[in-house]
Formats: structure tokens, C-alpha cells, sequence
């Protein structure tokens, strides 16, 4: 898994909240390092596909597809539940994180 790193998530949250302020968004360094919110869009792009994949395999089976077996059914239905209850959790601790950000004195 890829390391986060705190200084470049704090100077994009930054710049967002100028942006938003109407000012002047300073632009971050740029490193080789991808950046938070493409690494975040990226994660939840396989969670949806990972549950589209299971969705269209209970679908197969359903509809009466031989070549689908009952356990790969439910061994992609549980890898699309795990993922989603993993997005579910890093969501929470982000919203945790920016709570605890915008509650640091000034």
C-alpha cells in the first residue's frame, strides 16, 4: 500500500480551503510522488469494479450460466464486500483527520 505523505495532503488541503476562499491557491511541490486525490480516486475505482465484477457474476449464475460456479460467486461477492467495508473505514478516518484538522487552534 502507498504511504501518505502528511505534509503534501496538508499543503492540498490548504490550497483547497484558499481556492474555495476565493484567494489565490498556492500550487504544492511536485514530487514523483502520486498525489492524494488521485491515489484516493484510483482505490475507489477498483472497489466499483471489484463490485461490478461480482454483481455481473450473480448475475450469470442467476440466469442459469454453467460455466459460473456458486463458490466463485460468492468468493467475488465477498471480496466486493470486504473492499467496500475497507473504503468505508478509510472514509471514516478521513473525516476523523479533517475533523481534528479544523479544530486545531489558529
Amino acid at each position: 500500500m502507498n504511504e501518505v505523505n502528511v505534509n503534501q495532503l496538508l499543503a492540498q488541503m490548504r490550497g483547497m480551503a484558499q481556492a474555495a476562499q476565493g484567494g489565490q491557491a498556492s500550487k504544492p511541490v511536485q514530487n514523483d510522488l502520486p498525489d492524494f486525490s488521485s491515489m484516493l480516486k484510483t482505490s475507489i475505482d477498483k472497489v466499483n469494479e471489484t463490485q461490478k465484477a461480482a454483481g455481473a457474476l450473480s448475475t450469470a449464475f442467476q440466469s442459469g450460466d454453467e460455466s459460473v460456479a456458486l463458490a466463485e460467486v460468492m468468493v467475488a461477492s465477498q471480496k466486493a464486500s470486504v473492499s467496500f467495508q475497507a473504503m468505508v473505514q478509510v472514509r471514516n478516518k478521513l473525516i476523523s483527520a479533517y475533523q481534528d484538522i479544523m479544530n486545531m487552534p489558529v
